[in-house]
């Protein structure tokens, strides 16, 4: 019976159970003892399992390449549908041929071609005329994640990751298989170097495929790249043709030549000849500096001395400041870096915290300016009324940063809807994550009622208006890779709603400007009803004839204009408006399927926080005014 049954499976749990019955009803001594051995001798499936897992896994373990992470998540880079994936490739190339121009001070030209190939492929060309690249380098910039020159750099510029031009490879060889291609000429005495190159994901490292030395007529200096990928056209607000205007309008000293998929060329011409001024790098500021970054620091520094360190290694710090900041961290200033552990570094990271140091400088940053974000305002929208405010110079993490706003109101906008928002980061246009950008939600902060719009509690204000927002900084603090939304630090926060309650005044100095004329005219349109009336009772109780009557109505008319004084006409005069640039992007487009359902979403959040305040019971009309301050400058 022992033999029979031995061999039993553990998985076999029903037949068990059954012959264990069995026995206990017979009474068999033998067949339980066997069952008995066969449980105590096996372990649990649970340990089986585990043991099996644990070994397979720690075979299968490897280290991967941040290509491969991206090749997996590409949606992290902007490439999550078709439609997105074109506007991304394009911004991409546009950004780090603006930056090149910009950065040998050459007046930026750049040629932006998309070519339908089929249905679902395009092929995009994006050329300049900047510096170009050094043929060792072009392999690394463009088929290497990871890789650049503005990561460590403090200073004001459109890229910072080195992700975004190999992304664009990377994605062009998932899509299509294809190599990019990759023109570049250094001097106008020098032959183009044309590589063909891939990404190889598994090291991260660029696979040339085909490379040679060829004449690029009547290009002095340049680079261009040619990669087909798959994507979508459509026109309307987040299109390639939408990003490629709001870059024209906050760069007026760039020229470029657009063509659409369409065949359809588009010249946005500069309207200056005057470069932006250069951002100046500079070191970075105590305050913004984290404690394991401290560390690092100290490690890897050449200074000798713990005095020297602080003023070699950051900006706003001298001599006196350094000699506080030991003081303050009870520290010598003669300790050599390299000796301080991790105990002695964190009462150096105190002690920074205690001293009070200078802000750091602002000529690293490059903002447009409120004339000129006003004037780029005036070319798109033609509005009654237009204004534009730039702040002082603030600080998050240590590094400085700027907000300039700008706002357009009434003329051909629509009132029923809700405003339209541009939002810029470093003179690049942001198109996609609108309702998780902080500057959303500072506009919703805000509170647009004292000045002359209509808002529910937490929303969009609503009325015939356009508000422009641009943050210029170091290290624009980005929510993803992508680069399209900008994350919430209460800093940025705070000076975003400050520049849009300077240009809310104004606003409302011109809204009840235009109540006041609105007051006044009617006023004047009841008695001017009258008059008629009056000039036609006096010639009847006098006994006038017409002619007299007529006297009697144009001094009655002359009267009015003489005690209450000429109505101030109040229309649209916009020079600057042009109407064909206004055109673009406000064609009717497919908007993404994302997107959709982002704005389904938001509505719905919409209804649910307003039925909400009916159930609740709160008043939306708690506050009129953000603070005292807001009243006074008002009255």
């Amino acid at each position: 019976m022992v033999c029979k049954y031995s061999n039993v499976k553990v998985n076999d749990g029903v037949i068990i159970l059954f012959l264990l019955k069995i026995s206990c009803k017979r009474k068999d001594n033998k067949l339980m003892t066997s069952f008995t051995a066969i449980f105590k001798n096996t372990p649990p499936p649970s340990e089986i399992m585990a043991q099996k897992s644990a070994e397979e896994l720690a075979k299968k373990q490897r280290e991967i390449s941040i290509a491969e992470f991206f090749e997996k998540n590409r949606h992290l880079l902007g490439f999550d549908n078709p439609r997105r994936a074109l506007l991304t490739a394009v911004k991409e190339a546009v950004d780090n041929a603006l930056d090149a121009c910009e950065e040998a001070r050459i007046l930026p030209e750049v040629n932006v071609e998309l070519n339908q190939l089929s249905e679902t492929r395009f092929r995009m060309i994006v050329e300049d005329n900047g510096p170009g690249i050094v043929r060792k380098q072009i392999p690394n910039i463009f088929a290497r994640l990871l890789y650049g020159s503005k990561f460590h750099k403090l200073a004001a510029t459109r890229g910072q990751q080195g992700i975004g031009i190999s992304a664009t490879v990377l994605y062009s060889q998932l899509t299509t298989g294809k190599p990019a291609t990759i023109y570049s000429k250094t001097a106008a005495n020098k032959k183009a170097s044309l590589i063909k190159l891939k990404i190889d994901t598994q090291t991260n490292l660029p696979q040339i495929l085909e490379e040679e030395e060829k004449e690029w007529d009547g290009k002095e200096h340049g680079t261009r790249i040619e990669v087909d990928l798959d994507g979508s056209y459509a026109k309307g607000r987040q299109s390639v043709d939408e990003y490629i205007k709001e870059t024209a309008i906050v760069n007026p000293h760039t020229t470029i030549i657009y063509t659409n998929p369409e065949a359809q060329q588009i010249i946005f011409a500069r309207s200056t000849s005057q470069l932006p001024p250069e951002p100046k790098e500079i070191k970075p500021h105590p305050y913004g500096i984290e404690l394991g970054r401290l560390i690092k620091m100290l490690e890897i520094t050449e200074a000798k001395t713990l005095q020297q360190f602080l003023t070699a290694e950051f900006v706003r710090v001298g001599t006196n400041t350094a000699k506080e900041i030991c003081g303050n961290s009870l520290l010598l200033p003669r300790t050599n870096p390299k000796q301080i552990g991790r105990e002695m570094a964190e009462k150096l990271y105190e002690g920074i915290k205690k001293t009070k140091i200078i802000a750091p400088p602002t000529d690293c940053i490059s903002p447009i300016g409120a004339e000129d974000l006003e004037k780029g305002l005036r070319k798109e929208i033609n509005a009654e009324f237009y204004c534009s405010a730039t702040r002082p110079a603030a600080v998050y993490r240590g590094n400085p940063f700027v907000v300039e706003a700008a706002l357009a109101f009434g003329g051909e906008q629509d009132a029923e809807s809700a405003i339209r928002i541009m939002r810029f980061a470093n003179r690049v246009p942001l198109l996609y994550q609108q309702g998780a950008c902080a500057i959303t939600d500072a506009i919703q902060n805000t509170n647009w009622k004292p000045y002359g719009l209509q808002q529910s509690r937490n929303s969009l204000p609503t009325g015939p208006c356009s508000v422009v927002v641009h943050l210029t900084s170091v290290w624009v603090p980005f929510t993803s890779e992508s680069k399209e939304a900008l994350a919430h630090y209460e800093e940025i926060a705070k000076e975003i709603r400050l520049a849009l309650q300077d240009c809310g005044r104004k606003l409302a100095s011109f809204v009840n400007k235009k109540r006041r004329i609105g007051d006044e005219a009617k006023k004047r349109s009841y008695i001017e009803k009258y008059i008629p009336h009056v000039a036609g009772a006096i010639k009847e109780i006098v006994g006038l004839d017409e002619k007299k009557k007529k006297e009697i109505e144009d001094n009655l008319y002359s009267l009015l204009e003489h005690t209450r004084g000429e109505i101030e006409e109040i229309g649209i005069d916009n020079p600057d408006y042009d109407s064909e640039l206004a055109k673009i992007g406000h064609e009717e487009g497919e908007e993404t399927e994302k997107e959709g359902v982002e704005e389904k979403m938001e509505k719905i959040s919409k209804k649910k926080t307003q039925s909400e305040r009916v159930f609740d019971g709160d008043d939306e009309d708690d506050d009129d005014f953000d603070s005292e301050e807001e009243q006074l400058t008002l009255r």
